[in-house]
């Protein structure tokens, strides 16, 4: 074969390759042996996924989701080239049958976008944004393998580790910073057996260069990590930082929290007050200088000093809320809050950043008045309390809508716990009738 990094070589029988590459799968599955049949970058890969102890019948796991997966694609150096990737492979995806994936240095796909069929037919094995397909997590694949071999590729068929994962065939390409040489992550095309062909190859090789080229024709960003830091509905933060999981322990999840809501930095007596209040006086500066000590050594430079800062960029679950809520966007808000911030901390400043952002959620759910977003506020831990949004819900729900029943005693109840009940009041026949928001009430929980 004149290629090796082609799938198959001119004028070969794809029906026939198929059968071939299979049965030699199966004998590797069973005996350990490479058959000739098999190209050595696949034989390599197989060896590779087996000494990782990937399960063929597993699936590609999910390790970015929801606010998480939008905030770190967003801040990804290839989100400035998706425009590209779109202009170059999005139609030929739609048009034919195909899927563009885009994936980071780690191997997690960023984005998934293509025919709407084959996108969901690929949904089955996991191929979408978020998922882990490097070759330690989905075995052989062509951005698992391009990643690791940092060249590109096809993958046909059989060729695939994952038995999910053989009626596919796809060709991906890595993506380099131009100014650095760092590998950014890959750019892929994946359908049926007709991209076992010379064609596919190059246009992912193309795509990839006009990439770096676009990335090359920018000014040099700042180095540093890019960093992820999700708190929201967790006591242990995690960080995500140049394809790093870091579960941050509780004070350092509050450090982390405090400074990321402080780009300015902090001095050390503020930093202190923040996270001791009164009991700041009390606690010695050593205690303060050694948790700092301990967080850097797992951030390394991310961490600095004089005032305690982050010295990049770090993107939280908070701020994405935050701006969602700016912006208006209530079921994008709702969607991003996945709870409450640390919710176990005693902080005073997480306190306060905790009680600020669920109000603002809290308030935007009730202007809104939808439906929907009520009816989530009202089964949450730290909603099911909350008087006026059963009111809102009551007043909102058909007189015969599922649930209503069930809320009913529970605003009773609350209403009663406030000292608001009369006898007769209205709740006893027509809860949505006249005099339902007469009094003005708090609600508990704050």
């Amino acid at each position: 074969m004149g290629n090796p990094w082609l799938a198959m070589a001119s004028g070969a029988d794809p029906a026939e390759r198929v059968r071939a590459v299979r049965r030699a799968h199966e004998a590797f599955m069973t005996e350990g042996a490479v058959s000739s049949a098999v190209r050595p970058v696949v034989a390599d890969s197989w060896r590779r996924s087996a000494r990782a102890r990937v399960d063929q019948e597993g699936l590609a796991p999910i390790d970015l989701a929801d606010a998480e997966l939008e905030a770190y694609r967003a801040d990804h150096p290839l989100a400035r080239v998706m425009p590209l990737f779109r202009e170059l492979l999005g139609t030929i995806a739609h048009d034919g049958a195909h899927l563009l994936a885009v994936c980071d240095e780690q191997g997690r796909m960023l984005w998934v976008e293509g025919h709407t069929g084959v996108r969901h037919e690929a949904e089955r094995m996991n191929f979408v944004a978020g998922a882990r397909w490097d070759e330690r997590h989905a075995g052989t694949n062509a951005p698992g393998t391009a990643l690791t071999v940092d060249h590109a590729v096809q993958i046909f068929a059989a060729e695939h580790y994952h038995h999910a994962v053989q009626p596919w065939t796809c060709a991906a390409a890595p993506v380099h910073d131009p100014h650095t040489g760092r590998l950014l992550g890959a750019v892929d095309i994946t359908g049926g057996d007709h991209l076992a062909a010379p064609h596919s190859l190059a246009l992912v090789q193309a795509t990839a260069r006009a990439a770096e080229g676009r990335l090359a024709a920018e000014a040099p960003r700042t180095a540093g990590p890019r960093a992820l830091l999700t708190a929201l509905g967790r006591d242990e933060a995690l960080l995500l930082t140049d394809g790093r999981r870091l579960r941050l322990g509780p004070r350092h999840s509050e450090i982390m929290v405090l400074l990321a809501a402080h780009p300015e930095g902090l001095s050390g007596d503020r930093l202190a007050l923040e996270l001791y209040g009164e009991q700041a006086d009390r606690r010695s500066p050593v205690t303060l200088r050694a948790e700092l000590s301990r967080l850097r050594r797992l951030v390394g430079p991310l961490l600095g000093s004089r005032p305690y800062r982050l010295c990049a960029p770090v993107r939280t679950d908070v701020a994405a809320v935050a701006e969602e809520l700016a912006a208006g966007n209530a079921h994008a808000a709702v969607r991003a809050y996945a709870g409450p911030l640390l919710p176990l901390s005693e902080a005073p400043g997480v306190c306060r950043m905790r009680r600020n952002l669920e109000e603002d959620i809290r308030r935007t759910v009730l202007a809104c008045g939808d439906l929907e977003l009520l009816r989530w506020w009202a089964r949450t831990p730290w909603g099911e309390e909350d008087l006026e949004a059963g009111e809102a819900l009551l007043a909102a729900l058909p007189a015969h809508a599922p649930g209503r029943a069930s809320l009913l005693p529970r605003v009773r109840r609350l209403r009663a716990a406030y000292g608001l009940t009369a006898d007769g009041g209205p709740y006893a026949d027509d809860p949505r009738g006249p005099g339902r928001r007469a009094t003005s009430v708090q609600r508990t929980g704050l």
